[in-house]
């Protein structure tokens, strides 16, 4: 089970590793071909003002940091769906309570196979944990070697071992979306402070004020404070939701694993 849990973890960290550049070249294909097509705009020109109304056109006037925010958006929406099905493979067959208690009720009868095969029946992270404790307290059950605390103790560090191997697989990626929360904010911010830079650099140009040049400027303001500001949003939301789930689930570990020793103790009293 330890290496599948090691190889697991190689797999996300690769795929973390390709997540980001690869979203940095789907971003610049979007803005370049799709967002920067001359239908989008005045004249069919990307030179000239967007067309009223279009979308494309108008964020593609946010300049330069408009894809860099958008690959920010494309890794919050993989990482997103990868957490989704990550976590919800990791919850299990069926509802954690109803395991948990099954698995208690197999306990005080002393049935510690068919406990094993809730586990297996479960498929989840705290089933994973259960299993990986039941095996340690059907081995303590034979030895005569031991005092009772110190197969308590025993039982108690194949719980913290367990969880260990289980809760960076449910975190992974989680860190990424964090950073994103605030990266998304400042890149707006900075795309914010570039275009007032070049819509005061139109009004400081000798004679009239340039009005195309400082409606660019304004607009590339705008866009990017928008964007960036809807993307550190959203990775807000699912990192909260997603950090909910956990602790959830987490909780669900140390209520089985609690169970497990307090029943353990009783029988050993």
């Amino acid at each position: 089970m330890k290496a599948e849990t090691k190889k697991h973890k190689g797999i996300n960290v690769n795929f973390s590793a390709m997540v980001i550049p690869l979203a940095l070249v789907v971003a610049i294909l979007i803005f370049k071909y799709i967002m920067g097509n001359p239908v989008n705009f005045q004249g069919n020109n990307s030179a000239n003002a967007a067309l009223p109304g279009n979308y494309f056109g108008i964020v593609y006037k946010g300049g330069f940091i408009v894809p860099l925010i958008m690959t920010l958006l494309l890794t919050v929406i993989t990482f997103v769906f990868e957490r989704f099905f990550a976590i919800r493979k990791a919850t299990g067959k069926g509802a954690i309570p109803v395991f948990v208690g099954n698995v208690k009720a197999q306990l005080e009868e002393n049935k510690i196979s068919e406990a094993m095969n809730e586990c297996d029946k479960q498929k989840g992270s705290v089933a994973n944990v259960v299993k990986s404790v039941l095996i340690k307290y059907e081995m303590l059950e034979g030895q005569d070697k031991m005092t009772s605390e110190q197969k308590v103790a025993s039982l108690n560090k194949e719980i913290e071992d367990s969880t260990s191997l289980e809760l960076p697989a449910l975190e992974q990626n989680l860190t990424i979306l964090a950073v994103i929360t605030s990266l998304g904010t400042l890149m707006g911010l900075l795309g914010t402070v570039l275009g007032m830079i070049r819509a005061f650099s139109a009004l400081a140009n000798a004679g009239a004020p340039d009005s195309v040049a400082l409606a660019a400027g304004i607009s590339e303001a705008l866009v990017n404070t928008a964007f960036g500001i809807g993307t550190a949003a959203v990775a807000m939301i699912f990192y909260n939701y997603f950090t909910t789930r956990i602790d959830k689930i987490t909780y669900s570990i140390d209520e089985a694993g609690i169970s497990i020793v307090n029943l353990f103790q009783a029988r050993h009293a």
